[in-house]
């Protein structure tokens, strides 16, 4: 039998056969004979099951606007925590999942983190159900909605492998792009599922709005019955099967992962790392968080270092056996100075597009919203109902689903022209439109009649998820050539892991700003960051004497 004719049987038969020993997609007779079919047909696999992990990561963006529309008794500032929890979680979670593939194999790990999310789906369309439920409840069940979260590290390591240099840029938009539609497919979905009672008497009984909600055909009228357990609960009906699907197509490369040992093995050391990864978020958010959840102790810039100290940390002393080895040699990643220089590149991206994803929602409503008035001493107030103000959540998703669309055309694209180029001027797109809605922000915060400003609004921001979108794809075609195979799936993890900690900053920036009544500062801010990104991305990879000539 020729090694083609191996790998197909491996790639095809049963459950012993799902690993693949021979893997070498740069070699072009076997990436057309064979290597091309296997590759893509992991890929398809892992998008739908990367798109239901940005779907319960997310999915508290757009419920915590729900739960100020039914009246749930919380400020708008814990209700910025739920989502900036989930934020962090997610983010933490990506830290253990960047070295899963390597340790446990990609058909492992795909498979049982994508069970993992049927928890934190069926426990939050449980305590949605009890309004008086106190925060801490809902608190968690953000904190663990961050399985989905870390899914994208191990799903992005795992693709990584799959195909060749000149493809990176190609396979990896289409995994990150087509995945992050999970966004989009979460904003729509959540707010369809909840004006039905698709579950009967097992889904609980609904609620009645107190303010005007709304979908992706317009606004849903205050006194309508909604059933917002089903946020939580609809996923189950796409994660059983999916995660069937991951378990019957999908395949281990033992030239990646060579010490998986078997199925119950690799699934202990997954469920070992992930379930280590919430000790340092729960450690940090009590910290973090003012009472009477934590301790308020920390600065949020002081939480988010710690944190990923904390985590590398407990990775690093908890791992034993054979697993210690493996960490090490994932650790060497760090050694690598274009390691931190791709860090920061990404979190102009992909921080930014999840971050502004996970903020928008609530900000829309708090923004536009609201009529802002003074009263007769002539101080702004902020708590009159603007009767002309656009339903948030049929809205929402167009940021997040421009984002996602073009994801895969900016790899592309970089596969053509080179993926710095492509990032330096994704990078000047960014400040100029962070600038502009800065100050549509500040006149509409300060206006009686906010919705005049909210076209200018929402296009300003479907720029900036465009050019995130766009610079996901390039960011990632630059990680594909810098490193070499063994490293670059542990990059990609990394990479993701710290820029998604943007889910987390933005919320809160953004609402610290917006109860300050200084909205604009926080894309003031962005503005300034994504500025000396502009200069990093120039010096590292396209000066004349750069590290790497636009990779």
């Amino acid at each position: 039998m020729t090694n083609q004719q191996t790998i197909a049987s491996q790639a095809s038969a049963g459950h012993s056969s799902a690993d693949i020993s021979d893997w070498r997609p740069e070699d072009e007779a076997f990436w057309e004979s064979t290597g091309k079919r296997v590759a893509y047909r992991n890929l398809w696999i892992s998008i739908p099951a990367l798109l239901c992990g940005f779907a319960v990561w997310g999915m508290w963006g757009i419920i915590t606007v729900q739960m100020l529309n039914l009246g749930f008794p919380f400020t708008q500032p814990e209700l910025f925590t739920l989502t900036a929890i989930a934020g962090i979680a997610g983010a933490t979670m990506r830290i253990p999942a960047s070295f899963l593939i390597r340790l446990a194999g990609g058909r492992n790990t795909i498979f049982l983190t994508t069970a993992m999310l049927l928890a934190p789906a069926i426990g939050t369309g449980i305590v949605l159900q009890h309004k008086d439920w106190p925060l801490w409840a809902f608190q968690l069940m953000a904190l663990w909605s961050g399985v989905g979260g870390g899914n994208f590290a191990s799903s992005m390591s795992n693709i990584s492998t799959f195909f060749p240099k000149r493809l990176q840029g190609t396979g990896l938009g289409l995994n990150a792009g087509l995945g992050n539609f999970g966004v989009t497919t979460m904003q729509v979905v959540i707010p369809l599922v909840m004006t039905l009672g698709i579950f009967g008497s097992f889904g609980g009984e609904p609620m009645t709005l107190i303010k005007d909600s709304g979908w992706i055909f317009g606004k849903i009228p205050a006194g309508t019955q909604t059933w917002i357990q089903n946020a939580g609960f609809a996923w189950v009906l796409s994660l059983v099967p999916l995660a069937a699907l991951c378990w019957l197509g999908m395949n281990n490369l033992k030239t990646i992962s060579p010490a998986t040992g078997n199925p119950v093995a690799a699934f202990a050391k997954i469920t070992y790392l992930y379930s280590l990864a919430f000790v340092p978020s729960i450690f940090m958010l009590y910290l973090y968080l003012p009472a009477p959840t934590g301790l308020g102790l920390l600065n949020m810039w002081v939480a988010i270092p710690l944190d990923i100290v904390l985590a590398l940390l407990v990775m690093k002393m908890a791992a034993f056996g054979p697993m210690k080895e493996g960490v090490a040699k994932q650790f060497e990643i760090f050694h690598n100075k274009h390691t931190w220089a791709m860090t920061v590149l990404y979190i102009v991206t992909f921080g930014s597009f999840i971050g502004f994803s996970m903020a928008l929602p609530l900000s829309m409503k708090v923004i536009f919203g609201i009529s802002h008035v003074r009263d007769a001493a002539g101080v702004m107030q902020h708590t009159a109902s603007n009767p002309n103000a656009p339903a948030v959540l049929a809205f929402a998703w167009i940021g997040p689903f421009v984002g996602a669309l073009i994801r895969p055309v900016g790899g592309w694209i970089s596969d053509k022209v080179g993926g710095s180029i492509v990032t330096q001027w994704v990078s000047a797109a960014m400040v100029l439109a962070s600038v502009a809605v800065g100050y549509v922000m500040m006149q509409a915060y300060q206006s009686a009649t906010p919705e005049q400003y909210f076209l200018p609004f929402m296009l300003l921001f479907i720029v900036l998820f465009a050019a995130s979108g766009i610079g996901n794809g390039s960011t990632f075609r630059s990680i594909g050539i810098i490193f070499d195979r063994q490293q670059a799936g542990p990059v990609l993890g990394w990479t993701s892991a710290v820029a998604a900690y943007g889910a987390f900053i933005a919320p809160v920036v953004i609402g610290q700003q917006i109860k300050a009544g200084t909205p604009q500062m926080a894309m003031y801010g962005f503005a300034i960051f994504y500025g000396l990104c502009l200069f990093l991305n120039w010096w590292f990879y396209l000066r004349a004497n750069a590290y790497v000539k636009n990779p």
